[in-house]
C-alpha cells in the first residue's frame, strides 16, 4: 500500500503542476518521484505466469527434439546392426549433459564474474548454488531458464554423433562429448548469450536461438571427428543404405514440431517476438523442404522421403539464428538458400572431398548454420520485413555475423582436434575394430540387437 500511495502522490503532484505554486511544485514533486523510483528499484523481479507456462512447454518441446526426435531421425538412417548404438548415444547425451550442466555448465555459460568474461563465465553457481524455487530470471523462475538451456546442451553434442555413426567407440564418444561440451559449447554459449562483456554480445552478433552456439559449433566438431575417426568400412565402394526410412521421416517430423520450442522459446516470453519466431520457423522449414524436393525431382527424376526430410531439417537449422529478427520474406529466402547450399554440401562437396560424414551433420547443421547466421544480417533489415539490425547498417551487421562464424569455426575445430587427439592416445583408439564394425555396434558395444527375428 505504501508504494501505491507514493505512486499516486507523484502522479498527482506532476499532473497538477500547472495549478500549483511554482515553489511548491519544485520542492514536493522531485522528492516524491525520487522516493517512488527508489522503491521501484528495490522491488524484486516478478514471475509472469503466462511466460512461465510457455517456457515450461518450450522446454519440453526442445527435449522432445532429442528424445525421441533426433534419435529416430538418425536411427532410421543407419544400418540395422547399428540402430541401438545411435539411440543409446542420444539417450546418453540427455543423461550426461544434464548432470554436467548442473555441476558446472550453467555457471560457466552464464556466470559473468570470471577473469575471462569475454569467453567463459565463473563457478559462482557450481552445483546450482544459490538457486531456489524463488529465484527469478527475467519474468520466469530461474529453474525454468536453467532447464530450458539444459535442453540445448543436450541436443548439441547429440547432433555430432551422426557424423561418426557406425564406427566410433562408445567410451571414446562419451569422453569426446564431455570434453567438447566443456571446452567448446560452454564458451561459445557464453560469448553469444551471457550479456555485457562477452565477445559476441559486445560485437552485437544476432544469434537468437543458436546458429553459432548449436549448429555451426556441432557441425564443425562433427566434420573434424569424422575425418579423424576415418571412413566406415565399405564407404565409397558399397551402398550404405538407411535401414528404416519411415523412422527417419517420423524423427524429422518430431524435430519440426519440437523446433518451435527451440526458436520461439528463445524469446523467453510469450509475446509478439515469440509469435513471429514461430511463424518464420514454419515458413523457412516449408520452403527448404519444398526446395530440396524440387531439386531432387529435377535432378534425379524422383523426390525422395529422405530428401524432403533432410531439406526440412536444413531449413530449421538456418532459420534458428534469424528467428527473432527475420520476417516472412526473409524466412522464404533463408529456407530456399539453405536448402540449395546444404544439398550441394551433402552431395557434391562431400563426394568431392571424400570425407565420410555419415548422416550429414556438417553438410546440414554446419553449412546450414553458416548460411543462416550470415543471412540473419540481411533478413533482419527493415527492407526485408525484419525487426531491424543491431548495428546501424546491414553491411556492418553481415560483417559481424561473419566474424562470429569464423570464430566459432576455429574455436570448435581446434578444440575438437585436440580433444580427439588426446582421447585417441588415452583410450587406445577412437574407433572399434574391423571385426566389431562388421558385427555392428549394437552387438559389439551394447550386446543387444535392435531387431530379433
Amino acid at each position: 500500500m505504501k508504494r501505491f500511495y507514493l505512486l499516486l502522490l507523484a502522479v498527482l503532484l506532476l499532473g497538477s503542476g500547472p495549478f500549483l505554486a511554482q515553489g511548491a511544485e519544485e520542492s514536493a514533486a522531485p522528492e516524491a518521484v525520487a522516493e517512488v523510483a527508489a522503491v521501484a528499484e528495490e522491488a524484486p523481479a516478478e514471475i509472469n505466469a503466462g511466460d512461465t507456462a510457455w517456457m515450461i512447454t518450450a522446454t519440453v518441446l526442445v527435449l522432445f527434439m532429442t528424445l525421441p526426435g533426433l534419435a529416430l531421425f538418425y536411427g532410421g538412417l543407419v544400418r540395422t546392426k547399428n540402430i541401438l548404438s545411435v539411440l543409446v548415444q542420444c539417450f546418453a547425451m540427455a543423461a550426461v549433459m544434464s548432470i554436467l550442466w548442473v555441476v558446472c555448465g550453467y555457471s560457466l555459460a552464464f556466470g559473468t564474474e570470471g577473469g575471462m568474461n569475454w569467453a567463459i563465465g565463473d563457478l559462482s553457481k557450481i552445483f546450482l548454488k544459490g538457486v531456489t524455487a524463488d529465484s527469478v530470471s527475467g519474468s520466469i523462475p530461474e529453474t525454468v531458464f536453467i532447464t530450458f538451456q539444459m535442453t540445448f546442451i543436450i541436443i548439441t553434442p547429440a547432433l555430432m554423433v551422426g557424423a561418426f555413426a557406425e564406427r566410433m567407440k562408445f567410451g571414446a564418444m562419451m569422453l569426446f562429448s564431455i570434453a567438447w561440451a566443456l571446452l567448446s559449447y560452454l564458451p561459445i554459449c557464453h560469448m553469444a548469450w551471457s550479456g555485457d562483456g562477452a565477445l559476441f554480445w559486445d560485437w552485437e552478433v544476432m544469434d537468437f536461438a543458436g546458429g553459432t552456439v548449436v549448429h555451426i559449433n556441432a557441425g564443425i566438431a562433427g566434420l573434424v571427428a569424422c575425418i579423424m575417426v576415418g571412413k566406415r568400412k565399405g564407404y565409397g565402394s558399397s551402398a550404405l543404405q538407411p535401414h528404416n526410412v519411415p523412422m527417419t521421416v517420423i524423427g524429422a517430423s518430431m524435430l519440426w514440431v519440437g523446433w518451435f520450442g527451440f526458436n520461439a522459446g528463445s524469446e523467453l516470453a510469450a509475446d509478439g517476438t515469440a509469435g513471429m519466431a514461430m511463424l518464420v520457423t514454419q515458413v523457412a522449414t516449408a520452403m527448404a523442404a519444398l526446395t530440396w524436393m524440387l531439386i531432387e525431382w529435377m535432378k534425379n527424376g524422383k523426390p525422395t522421403a529422405v530428401g524432403i526430410a533432410t531439406g526440412a531439417v536444413a531449413g530449421l537449422v538456418a532459420i534458428t539464428p534469424a528467428s527473432g529478427s527475420a520476417g516472412p520474406m526473409g524466412a522464404i529466402l533463408i529456407g530456399f538458400a539453405s536448402s540449395v547450399v546444404c544439398f550441394w554440401s551433402a552431395t557434391s562437396l562431400k563426394h568431392k572431398l571424400g570425407y565420410d560424414d555419415s548422416l550429414d551433420v556438417f553438410g546440414v547443421h554446419g553449412v546450414g548454420g553458416i548460411v543462416g547466421a550470415v543471412l540473419t544480417g540481411l533478413c533482419a533489415a527493415d527492407f526485408m520485413g525484419g525487426a531491424g539490425t543491431a548495428l546501424d547498417t546491414v553491411g556492418a551487421q553481415i560483417m559481424v555475423q561473419i566474424k562470429s562464424v569464423l570464430v566459432t569455426i576455429v574455436w570448435s575445430g581446434v578444440v575438437s582436434w585436440v580433444a580427439l587427439f588426446v582421447i585417441d592416445k588415452l583410450a587406445g583408439g577412437l574407433r572399434v575394430s574391423v571385426e566389431e564394425e562388421t558385427m555392428g555396434l549394437d552387438q559389439s558395444s551394447h550386446g543387444e540387437s535392435g531387431y530379433n527375428s
